[in-house]
């Protein structure tokens, strides 16, 4: 009788961490709970995404996907499980245990119903004008580079006092025979200017044609020509969709920080007060 006791006290201990997950929160009704948001670290942590307090971030993240889900049903924009299946596959996440296959599937469903959401609702409302594609296209320049074939002239190891004697040249020939009567070795490149390095690309990205630069670690850069290749055609409207996309993901954060708000969001835990 002892032993069967103990073998009854047994199987019960067994079985109790099955119903003792605890519900640290809920948004709108439904129970988030430890094993959730460990779920949830995991799939950041796999994808690279990494805060000061992951747990914390875990539950928001979470909260986010409920409230962006029920706005979505709103408009039928919920995807089927095909399509999250599909999207996920992209993602090369490994191995899952069944809760992370589960957190997966549901923050992928959020993701891919917040997008149609936002596609549909925000993006038409969207107006860019041809200044802020120009600010959008200078910025690019400065930064990675435009696809546009520059031909330049560097000259290297030059002492300051030759420096001052560069004068502007009638053209590309005319500088490299100048340089070469100061005594210089000039290199004639060409290259689009994405692939320039950044120091080089972003002294020669607002250099006038035939004009020598300013000295930098002993060293002058002249434009000799410009050329647009066949993408640049193409750039204008990939910066407009770029610059609709910013916008419209701002519009969209705004209004879920709105619909956050309307959410009814219980947090049991201290440790993970929002």
């Amino acid at each position: 009788m002892k032993r069967s006791f103990l073998t009854f006290l047994s199987c019960c201990f067994l079985t109790l961490p099955a119903f003792s997950a605890s519900v640290v929160a809920s948004v709108n009704g439904t129970p988030i709970t430890d094993t959730d948001i460990t779920a949830r670290t995991t799939l950041m942590n796999k994808q690279g995404k990494t805060s000061t307090d992951n747990r914390k971030q875990a539950l928001q993240n979470i909260i986010d996907d409920n409230v962006k889900l029920t706005y979505a049903s709103n408009f039928g924009a919920v995807p089927d499980d095909e399509d999250v299946e599909k999207e996920l596959k992209k993602l090369n996440l490994g191995d899952l245990s069944a809760s992370e296959k589960a957190m997966a599937k549901s923050a992928m469903k959020a993701d891919i119903a917040w997008q149609i959401v936002v596609a549909r609702t925000v993006l038409p409302t969207i107006e860019v004008s041809k200044e802020d594609i120009a600010a959008e296209k200078s910025e690019l320049a400065r930064e990675h580079g435009l696809p546009i074939e520059m031909t330049i002239v560097r000259l290297v190891d030059i002492p300051a006092d030759v420096a001052t004697k560069l004068t502007k040249p009638k053209s590309c020939d005319a500088a490299i025979k100048m340089a070469e009567d100061l005594g210089g070795v000039p290199q004639k490149f060409t290259a689009v200017q994405y692939e320039l390095s950044e120091d080089i690309r972003k002294r020669v990205v607002d250099l006038p044609k035939l004009t020598w630069s300013p000295v930098v670690d002993r060293s002058v850069l002249l434009v000799c020509s410009t050329k647009k290749t066949d993408e640049y055609g193409k750039l204008d409207e990939i910066i407009k969709q770029n610059a609709m996309y910013k916008q419209a993901m701002f519009i969209a954060d705004q209004q879920l920080k709105q619909l956050r708000r309307k959410a009814v969001i219980v947090i049991n835990d201290d440790r993970y007060e929002l």
